[in-house]
């Protein structure tokens, strides 16, 4: 690139991160282009279709001829980068652990819809329980003294209340229950992993966070706690409103 040239973006993470992170590099200026504007400015170019190329050429074109629409790029916040990171890793493992509790309980579901009517997969005895003796026939075979063993400190009543269901329950051919209870017990430990360690992330990103001015704030507002307050600070450019202080 040629000294003094200005590189715009429309997308300060994710693709634009690399372009922005040469672009310093090299010594040039930076701006950004906000989504929303870049999507309006484009409604006044020729053309429908939505390519690199013609991204480019717009965002280039509305960078020339309306340069008040850029927003000034302040040099990274690699600590609040990094909180961003575990953000987005978290956010995928949520999105991972939803995916499996959803597949655990049409797999309940379908074996004794009583059983599935109790359990509670955001108990971590809950998910110990299926982890350990599978689903409701394995929970049914393992006897009350291996299920007292399995679900030591939970909610043991509610946990009777599904044995009791499930032993009144039709039970299903044996060849059925020897298919769904490694299902389940596969399911119900990812699920618990993916929440162990989404918790220990949330951790991670609040001793990141402690000394963001913008976190601290927050954590002041009734009803905001911590991790309502670093979605909100990883998702949102503060800078970007004029008014933020």
């Amino acid at each position: 690139m040629a000294a003094g040239t200005l590189v715009v973006v429309d997308q300060c993470r994710n693709i634009g991160a690399l372009a922005l992170a040469r672009a310093r590099a090299a010594g040039l200026a930076v701006a950004y282009l906000p989504g929303l504007a870049a999507h309006q400015a484009a409604k006044l170019f020729a053309g429908e279709a939505k390519t690199d190329e013609r991204d480019a050429f717009v965002i280039a074109k509305t960078a020339l001829g309306a340069p008040d629409a850029l927003l000034p790029m302040a040099e990274p916040d690699e600590r609040l980068e990094a909180a961003r990171s575990l953000a987005s890793q978290r956010d995928h493992l949520v999105t991972c652990a939803t995916r499996d509790k959803n597949r655990l309980r049409s797999i309940l579901l379908e074996s004794c819809p009583a059983f599935e009517a109790l359990a509670d997969l955001s108990d971590a005895g809950w998910l110990s329980m299926l982890e350990k003796l599978g689903g409701p026939w394995g929970v049914a075979d393992a006897g009350r003294a291996s299920l007292g063993a399995a679900t030591r400190g939970a909610d043991r009543a509610r946990i009777n209340e599904a044995l009791s269901a499930a032993l009144a329950s039709t039970r299903p051919s044996e060849y059925r229950i020897k298919a769904e209870n490694p299902q389940v017990m596969t399911l119900a430990r990812r699920i618990r992993e993916a929440s162990e360690e989404a918790s220990r992330i949330d951790g991670a990103i609040a001793g990141l966070l402690a000394e963001d001015g913008t976190y601290a704030c927050l954590l002041t507002v009734p009803g905001i706690g911590p991790r309502t307050a670093s979605e909100l600070v990883v998702a949102i450019r503060i800078e970007d409103f004029p008014d933020h202080d």
